[in-house]
């Protein structure tokens, strides 16, 4: 399966439209918007009489069976070991525009039809802000507890991993076509060079581009500050003036990569995985300053009628050999180190190999140059999302 088709997964901020208004309205924290603990549990979980489940996530974002789309294995043998089906879609096309299909049920202490979901962590963080998932019960989680990657259990915006399990991670890097450049990028810094004035691009997002580039800039972005953010800043203002960056992109930079129009730009490591098996050429790095680890992650929404059962499926995904079904197929970087082992095992020669990508298995030397970022605070984010939207034309 070619990450080609995977273009809704890591979507843009799209700005300050409707969804991105009630957002930041609520993200600013609306006294009535917030939650309390106590009015976040269902009154009655019914799990024990109702062997079900609702699973909303993105699309082509879980394996397939090889002749039967509709069947997903990984879901299959939940079922199978458990009881329990699972209604699964893929409703989740964008953050904020999935925040704003949920939100009103969830702002007015109401179920959301929903027993789990799949966002991104900058987005994860607004619903913990607001009080909006549920804390699961990680005693009854025993793959989590034990087989989670140490580097993903603590982001800032959910200490401990309390309402939050990663789904996949990956790497925000940059991709280049080594050929047609005609040298190795080592560093961001060598994005800016004049062999490139034209032929980069940019992810438009906020959320999606900033950790990379202030890391570029030498910014610590597990701590960034507001002047780091303006610093960044100066610096696109300045390149969109000398018209060095072609254009910023959402995941629509996987054409312009592949084409040859581009010769470098911010890229996911899952993406470049499929691209470099369809082109060589195509290389990934992670910089000499740093990259950004991120994770799109399970949650349990508020009222949820079904979160003990939403609870066995995280677990579920967490056991090492389940992992590595998942990472075979999505080729992001597993949250399950343990599944390495498995897929090292595997019969399959191609199989086994994704054992040593370090792009699904980071080793430890990649390890050390990535960093997960602070998330942008509600305070921050009407002024920077207004800043950046201007640089980049949304």
């Amino acid at each position: 399966m070619s990450d080609l088709g995977r273009v809704s997964r890591r979507t843009l901020l799209r700005g300050f439209g409707t969804t991105g208004a009630l957002a930041a309205l609520a993200g600013c924290g609306v006294p009535a918007a917030y939650v309390e603990p106590g009015d976040r549990a269902a009154a009655e979980d019914r799990s024990e009489r109702d062997r079900s489940l609702q699973f909303a996530n993105w699309p082509l974002y879980i394996d397939t069976d090889d002749e039967n789309a509709s069947r997903r294995p990984t879901l299959d043998a939940f079922t199978e070991r458990t009881g329990i089906s699972v209604r699964y879609t893929e409703e989740i096309n964008d953050n904020d525009e999935f925040f704003g299909k949920i939100s009103p049920s969830l702002m007015n202490h109401q179920e959301t039809g929903r027993d789990l979901v799949v966002i991104s962590d900058w987005m994860a963080a607004r619903f913990v802000r607001l009080g909006w998932v549920q804390e699961m019960d990680r005693a009854k989680q025993p793959n989590v507890a034990r087989y989670l990657d140490p580097q993903l259990r603590g982001p800032a915006f959910d200490a401990g991993r309390r309402h939050s399990v990663p789904w996949q991670s990956g790497i925000t890097g940059i991709a280049y076509n080594r050929r047609k450049l005609g040298h190795d990028i080592r560093s961001t810094s060598q994005l800016w060079a004049d062999d490139l004035r034209g032929r980069v691009t940019l992810f438009s997002g906020l959320d999606e581009s900033f950790a990379l580039l202030m890391q570029g800039n030498g910014a610590d972005v597990t701590r960034w500050s507001a002047d780091d953010f303006h610093t960044l800043c100066e610096r696109m203002e300045k390149l969109v003036a000398r018209r060095h960056i072609r254009r910023f992109t959402g995941n629509d930079y996987i054409k312009d990569l592949a084409s040859g129009d581009v010769l470098a730009c911010q890229a996911y490591s899952g993406d470049v995985i499929q691209l470099k098996a369809d082109n060589p050429d195509i290389e990934f790095v992670v910089p000499e300053e740093g990259a950004e680890l991120w994770a799109e992650s399970l949650m349990i929404p508020n009222l949820a009628r079904h979160k003990r059962n939403a609870e066995k499926l995280v677990d579920h995904y967490y056991a090492p050999e389940v992992a590595a079904e998942l990472a075979a197929w999505v080729n992001y970087v597993c949250p399950v180190p343990a599944a390495r082992d498995v897929l090292a095992s595997a019969k399959d020669r191609e199989t086994a190999a994704l054992a040593e990508d370090p792009l699904i298995f980071p080793d430890d030397a990649m390890r050390r140059r990535l960093a997960i970022a602070r998330d942008i605070t509600a305070q921050e984010r009407a002024g920077f999302a207004k800043r950046w939207n201007a640089i980049v034309g949304l």
